[in-house]
């Protein structure tokens, strides 16, 4: 069966904040040109919004310049941030940390939001714009040109077998072909990286490096609730040479809500950690549970986030596309922000995709346009300039004091000399290299959930809405079936089955008693892609499921 094909100008892999605000923008400068532009949008995810997950504290200066209207137009930033602490834990107490003017954590002037609205809003902005939006769409192929340019992208086949044979409701993929194909599928998106393989795009920087991000919502006891609130913490439970941290911020939504999360760099080198506990365990620490209690926990999420930085930015422009947001991880680490990031460079992408089909004039050496001003004009943005400032916070956490470290760094030479400094640091090498032998790690006790601070993985994931068509071909493949026996559970004790996020990996013993096998829950897959990451054998490749399939955030 023939697949069918659509042609359209532009054509957007990913509804996130980059992808739509490109969208958008592009609509903007048709609109002001007179020009006629047919933009295609491609989402995963069942409904706009509804695999986004993010803290989210959003800096508005990228929006204040898409729409400088936002307000008027009913934005859902709802919660202006009103205090700003930070500390450091121990187990049993605080040590609050001064946020001094010109620190990256400094959020006055910035929003605390539940991203997943504030994307089913710019969605909605796009929409009446003439974006096409197709959610419930997910991008599985990349097609090329004979010439080696983009071509577009294909969906998936959808209605067929685990087995792979087709059921009574097969129906082939839709090809989309445009002359600019814009990658906006967020932090280590699966078409990037054949991408970054295709065209070499990875060979002037840094691999680069993640974090895994777990978050709750709960509904709490209004008396304990300070709209517009913004804490951080470092420290415990995790040890200095274990970078990671958390959130809290208390939500302006018309009911007491708070949303917190627990990020953990996925550097660590103990295969016993496991991210997901460590963050139920913090909820129980005298600072932070008794906010909670006699609250009531709502939903839950997790997602990875780049971490790299300034160092780790690919080429971003190949014959053909681009790749803009988290997709190539455009995040400020210290600020703990990607959106406006991601925006701008949305943005910026749609200002020089608009220059070059207006272009009477353009000599195209290939049949996609390639569009190398985007990361030109990127470089003279703001955007470039403040990564670039914030380069080496990241890195300094490796030094002996750990996290410390990383603190005393910024305190001296971000605070004074505003990333001026004329030396550069470098990321120890990718993330799955870092993981040690179990031999030589220490097993991690952690106590057991207590069902109302501290829940198990299960009741959690099913607080996440996730589902999938149980039917379907497995979307979290293994390169070779018996590496994760052989080697994954042999050296470094299964990892997998402690860093997923969602109870997707365990090992069972086997039936003849002798020895155990990888089991894989697919269905359980909240889409973070961690396993992807942190595989010390790099033998799990993530692809997409039926589109539609994953989490249903509401608000995340």
């Amino acid at each position: 069966m023939e697949r069918f094909a659509e042609e359209a100008d532009v054509i957007i892999v990913g509804a996130g904040p980059a992808g739509l605000s490109a969208a958008i923008r592009l609509k903007q400068l048709a609109a002001e040109h007179s020009k006629e532009l047919r933009v295609c949008l491609v989402e995963k995810a069942s409904q706009i919004g509804a695999h986004t997950l993010s803290g989210a504290c959003l800096e508005p200066r990228s929006l204040q310049e898409l729409f400088p209207d936002w307000k008027e137009r009913g934005a859902p930033l709802n919660t202006p941030v009103t205090e700003d602490k930070f500390g450091i834990l121990t187990k049993k107490s605080r040590i609050p940390v001064p946020i001094l003017p010109g620190l990256p954590m400094v959020n006055h002037g910035n929003y605390i939001v539940r991203l997943g609205h504030f994307v089913s809003w710019l969605g909605e902005q796009a929409e009446a714009l003439g974006v096409e939006l197709y959610p419930g769409y997910a991008a599985a192929e990349v097609l090329f040109h004979e010439d080696g340019s983009v071509k577009g992208i294909a969906t998936n086949d959808v209605g067929i077998q685990k087995d792979g044979a087709p059921k009574a409701t097969f129906e082939r993929g839709l090809e989309l072909h445009a002359k600019v194909t814009v990658f906006a599928e967020g932090c280590h998106g699966h078409l990037a990286k054949q991408l970054y393989k295709k065209y070499n795009l990875r060979e002037k920087c840094q691999p680069q490096s993640y974090g895994i991000g777990l978050k709750e919502l709960w509904t709490i006891d209004e008396k304990k609730w300070k709209p517009g609130r913004v804490e951080h913490t470092v420290g415990w439970p995790l040890d200095r040479h274990t970078y990671g941290g958390s959130f809290l911020y208390h939500l302006n939504e018309g009911e007491p809500l708070v949303a917190l999360g627990f990020v953990v760099g996925l550097d660590y080198q103990n295969p016993y950690l496991n991210p997901f506990r460590e963050f139920q365990r913090w909820k129980h620490h005298p600072s932070i549970q008794p906010t909670l209690e006699g609250g009531t926990r709502i939903a839950y999420g997790a997602r990875a986030l780049n971490e790299g930085g300034f160092q780790s930015i690919p080429k971003l422009t190949f014959p053909g596309g681009l790749l803009i947001g988290c997709s190539p991880g455009l995040m400020n680490v210290p600020k703990i922000k990607g959106t406006h990031t991601a925006m701008k460079s949305g943005m910026l992408a749609s200002e020089a995709i608009f220059s070059q089909l207006i272009n009477e004039n353009l000599q195209s050496k290939t049949i996609g346009l390639d569009v190398q001003e985007y990361e030109e004009n990127l470089k003279k943005s703001w955007v470039w300039k403040e990564l670039y400032a914030v380069r080496n916070i990241r890195p300094s956490c490796h030094s002996i004091l750990g996290v410390y470290g990383g603190m005393i760094y910024t305190g001296i030479f971000y605070w004074l000399l505003r990333g001026m400094e004329p030396w550069t640091l470098k990321h120890p090498g990718p993330d799955f290299a870092q993981l040690k032998p179990a031999k030589d790690c220490t097993p991690i006790e952690y106590p057991k959930p207590d069902g109302k601070i501290s829940f198990d993985l299960l009741s959690s994931v099913a607080l996440s809405g996730t589902n999938h068509e149980h039917d379907q071909p497995a979307h979290l493949t293994l390169k070779d079936d018996s590496i994760p026996v052989s080697r994954n559970l042999a050296v470094f004790d299964g990892p997998e089955q402690r860093f997923c996020p969602a109870g997707v990996y365990e090992y069972i013993p086997l039936e003849t008693g002798e020895g155990s096998r990888l089991q894989i829950n697919a269905q359980n897959c909240v889409h973070c892609k961690t396993c992807d990451i942190k595989d010390p054998s790099q033998n799990i490749n993530w692809v997409v499921p039926e589109g539609g399939g994953g989490p249903a955030y509401n608000g995340m």
